[in-house]
This record gives C-alpha cells, sequence and structure tokens, in this order.
C-alpha cells in the first residue's frame, strides 16, 4: 500500500500587535459629560499653557544664554524689562494679522450681504508679532522674528533688548524642546537593538508593521473605487501571488487618519443644483431628495472585509460626519453595521494616543495620531516654501504642542482644568493625515528619537504607508491602475513627494511590487 503525503497548509499567518494601556503623560481626549461644558472663556487655555509650559522654556533659555557675552538676565515679566539691558523673557505668542478672522468684525458686518470668502492664508507685510504674559503685551521686532516659524499660542523664550519706541529687539529665541520620553525595562531593551539609524538595516520576515491611510474621500465625485478594492484585497490578502501575500500578512493592524467620507452637501429641499437658473434660500435641514447612505454603506463594507483579518483604528476628519471642534469626538460604532460587533475594531478621538506592543520582539511604541487640521491651519500663517509639512510637524514637537493655534483660528473645546493638546511625552511615532505629499523625517535629539511620517489623501495618490514596528523604517504602496481616475497622474515620480524637503530620508531600493500597480512599493 502505497502512503502519500498530506498535502500542507503553506499560506503565510498573519503577524499580530498588542494595544497597551497608554502612560499618564499621554492624556485622553474623551470629552465626558463633566467636562462637556461651554461656560469657560477661552483665553483661560492660553494662562494653562503658558504654566505647563513657562517651565521648561526658562531652563531651555537659562542652558542657551546664561553664558553669553554681556550677561543678560531673565525677566519675569515682559511689561519689566528695561530699556537698553540685555535680558531674556518668556511668554505666549499673538500673531496681529490683518487678514486673520476676526469675530468682532463679523458681528459688526451687514448680514444682508453675503461674508466674502475666508482668506487662503493669513500672513502679509502689515503682521506684527506680540509677546504677553499675565502682565501684559509687548511687541517683538527684529530680523530674527521674520526668519521664523512663529503662529499664536506658543511658548517662546526671546532674547533681545528693549528699544526707545517701547518694543523689544529679537536675537534669538528658544523652544522648551522634545519632551521626556519613556524609558521603561522594555525600552532599554530596545535601545540594544538595531534600530532606523544603523546603515544598512534589513527588515526582517518576523517583523510586524502597521498600515496608515487617509482621504479616502468615499463618495467624491471622482471616486477612487478601484484603488480602494485593490487596497482592500491587498490586506486581506487576495491579491498577488505568496510574495504578495507574505508582504501583506506582515501587516498586523490598519490605521485610517480622517477624511474616509467626502463631505456632503446638505441643501434645502427643492433648491437648485450649482448649474441651476435660480437658487433658493439655503436651509440647513436633512433632505431625503439629496441626502445618500451610499457612502456610508460603501465603506461599512470596506471595512468588514479589512476588520475580518487585522485590527482597524478609525480617527475622524475635517471632511467626516463629526463634530469639527478639536478634540473631534470617536464615530459612534453603530454607524459602521456588522464591523461594529469586532472587538478588533476601534473608533477613536481625533487626536489621540496609541500604544502598540510587538509580539515578536521585546518592545512597545507610543503613536501620536491625529488628521492633519493643526497643521493645515498652522500653515495659513507660515509662506510654503520655504517652510514644510516635515519641518512644521518636527516643530510642534520642539514646541511641545499639538495645536497651538487653537483656539485662535482652530476651533477647540474651551478646557478649563488643562490643555490636552500639549506633548508630555515624545512619542515613538507621529502620523499625520491629511496631508498633500507623503514625507517621513527621523527626529533625534540625546536619547530621543521620533518618526514623523505624512500620510496624503490615498484618493488622489493611492499610496498606503506602513510602518516597521521594530526599526520605524518606512515603505509605501501605491495602488494604481489604467484608466482610474484615483491616484496620481502618468509619469508622476513617488520621490517628488521627497523633493520639497530636503531633511527627508532618501528613498533607496524598490520592494517586491502589487500586481496591477506600477511602482507600488518604495521603502525609507
Amino acid at each position: 500500500m502505497s502512503i502519500h503525503s498530506l498535502s500542507v497548509d503553506s499560506s503565510p499567518v498573519r503577524a499580530t500587535t498588542t494595544v497597551v494601556p497608554p502612560s499618564s503623560q499621554t492624556p485622553s481626549f474623551i470629552i465626558d459629560s463633566k467636562n462637556k461644558s461651554y461656560k469657560h472663556q477661552y483665553s483661560n487655555i492660553y494662562f494653562l499653557r503658558l504654566h505647563a509650559l513657562r517651565e521648561h522654556v526658562e531652563k531651555s533659555a537659562a542652558t542657551r544664554w546664561t553664558n553669553l557675552p554681556g550677561n543678560p538676565s531673565f525677566v519675569p515679566r515682559v511689561l519689566e524689562v528695561q530699556p537698553s539691558q540685555l535680558c531674556y523673557i518668556v511668554g505666549t505668542v499673538y500673531m496681529d494679522m490683518p487678514l486673520k478672522p476676526n469675530v468682532m468684525d463679523d458681528i459688526a458686518r451687514d448680514h444682508s450681504i453675503p461674508p466674502p470668502p475666508p482668506p487662503p492664508y493669513y500672513y502679509s507685510d502689515e503682521d506684527q508679532v506680540m509677546m504677553e504674559d499675565e502682565s501684559g503685551r509687548i511687541q517683538l521686532v527684529g530680523d530674527r522674528i521674520k526668519s521664523e516659524k512663529l503662529v499664536t499660542g506658543l511658548i517662546i523664550g526671546a532674547l533681545g533688548m528693549e528699544t526707545p519706541d517701547g518694543k523689544f529687539e529679537v536675537a534669538d529665541i528658544c523652544y522648551s524642546d522634545l519632551a521626556p520620553q519613556s524609558q521603561s525595562p522594555v525600552k532599554e531593551q530596545e535601545d540594544k537593538m538595531q534600530v532606523d539609524t544603523t546603515p544598512n538595516l534589513q527588515d526582517s520576515p518576523t517583523d510586524e508593521w502597521i498600515g496608515a491611510i487617509s482621504g479616502l474621500n468615499i463618495g467624491s465625485p471622482s471616486p477612487s473605487d478601484g484603488q480602494i478594492q485593490m487596497l482592500v484585497e491587498y490586506l486581506t490578502g487576495e491579491e498577488g501571488g505568496l510574495n504578495d501575500q507574505i508582504s501583506a500578512s506582515q501587516v498586523s493592524r490598519l490605521i485610517i487618519v480622517g477624511d474616509s467620507m467626502a463631505p456632503m452637501l446638505v441643501t434645502g429641499k427643492g433648491e437648485a443644483d450649482a448649474e441651476g437658473d435660480s437658487r433658493k434660500s439655503r436651509k440647513f435641514v436633512y433632505d431625503g431628495t439629496t441626502f445618500s447612505s451610499h457612502p456610508t454603506l460603501i465603506f461599512s463594507g470596506h471595512l468588514l472585509d479589512i476588520g475580518r483579518v487585522m485590527p482597524i483604528h478609525l480617527l475622524p476628519g475635517e471632511s467626516d460626519p463629526s463634530g469639527i471642534i478639536l478634540p473631534q469626538q470617536p464615530f459612534p460604532r453603530a454607524m459602521f453595521g456588522a464591523v461594529s460587533s469586532f472587538p478588533s475594531f476601534a473608533c477613536e478621538t481625533n487626536p489621540t494616543y496609541l500604544g502598540l506592543s510587538s509580539n515578536c520582539a521585546p518592545l512597545s511604541r507610543t503613536l501620536l495620531l491625529h488628521s492633519g487640521q493643526p497643521i493645515n491651519d498652522i500653515f495659513k500663517y507660515l509662506p510654503s516654501p520655504p517652510h514644510t509639512g516635515l519641518s512644521v510637524v518636527e516643530s510642534t514637537l520642539k514646541w511641545r504642542h499639538i495645536a497651538p493655534t487653537a483656539p485662535d483660528t482652530l476651533w477647540c473645546h474651551p478646557y478649563f482644568t488643562g490643555d490636552p493638546f500639549i506633548i508630555k511625552e515624545t512619542p515613538d511615532l507621529y502620523i499625520v493625515g491629511g496631508q498633500k505629499k507623503f514625507a517621513t523625517k527621523l527626529v533625534t535629539e540625546e536619547d530621543k528619537r521620533c518618526r514623523i511620517v505624512l500620510v496624503p489623501d490615498f484618493s488622489k495618490t493611492g499610496i498606503l504607508v506602513l510602518v516597521n514596528m521594530r526599526t520605524l523604517r518606512v515603505k509605501i504602496l501605491r495602488f494604481r491602475g489604467e484608466g482610474m481616475t484615483g491616484g496620481m497622474a502618468d509619469g508622476e515620480d513617488l520621490q517628488t513627494a521627497e523633493s520639497s524637503a530636503p531633511d527627508a530620508m532618501p528613498l533607496v531600493e524598490p520592494e517586491s511590487s502589487v500586481p496591477h500597480s506600477s511602482d507600488s512599493s518604495k521603502i525609507l
């Protein structure tokens, strides 16, 4: 009797990571019933921010300027500065910008006339930079001010002296710099391992990767349904050969960083469309003739397909049906149908902290995630170029604040007891969605390091970003096919995503490709 060997299933096994409780230095952005109040003044946030960050800025300033020629002294109140005396002060930046929206102008405006469209940016030659604290306000001047990234809400230290006309001429500026980074026993073991900074570092087949996408824009006039379906099939291992399935199996979880659904135009019943001959008065009410639930149903179907094979973390974004003020609260799970019953499906706040532990190596990572509104708002204060997305995100780490322009030009909750947007612990991975281009950089300072990743709109670029949990290396997969409306234009090079950011890490050798996807994978 012949013995036939049994066939063995050689399909790859999905890599896994575990969510770990965040530390006390990574606050929750959930607004509970006790704090859901709008009776407090927004000015209180600035005092809380100054009180929390003043000590760190003073320490940084003393280290930087104490031994300078002229022996500059520290003046604790901005209105106590003495004329022609070299000193340094600490306070909150306020940008007096004529183009910036002003609520008092809105109140005084004639409401019978439609308001002008909001400007795309706020900066102009008439801008003035102020520094204020509990005692009062003083104007900052000088060439150093013009070359620095300054926005309303920053806590900075300024070195200089008062001029005869009562202004403060600035010679140098300092910030809090990077916040401490936790050094648990797990972290100490991790530091003995090879990391991203090691030359010629190679990825291991056992490494776990996490995926990040943003800007699916399901339901937009120019949908990227083909690319999204290719993305779902890749993540679920239904696309490509064995090598592609092995690559997909290393993705342990997916993070969706905002703008999953296109913004809806809610109009009054019977209103003519944009091309109609007439337009009735707009009524912001539900209209069954124009409203469609298909985007939510389509998105729920994709989440269900992906949720069967890996955990999903979903953040709301600017275009999503969620509250507009920061922090945006989690989506109601029930709106996504069957996937809501999966314990591995998590609706997160925007922004949010996430702790992940690797199962193949003794390490854990702290992730800071948000959908990009703070960065996009900061860009309204700064000319670009020379400023880039990478440089602005890196600056938020050195400022120790996620959203300094809130609540001045970025809507946020009127917190009374603390400012949750302060970065008390430097994360290992800082992912920002809703950006125009992909870019990444590893920021290091002494024993602290943080990988910054800017995630572009998937509907425009077809890019899925993958981050190695062990090494913090990054690779990108691009999904696009012939005749598809989404994704980059034919012939556009992925390296253009780095061209505007010279401080980004260079692109290196391409990895395995995804079927029907040109230039599908590059590693950083």
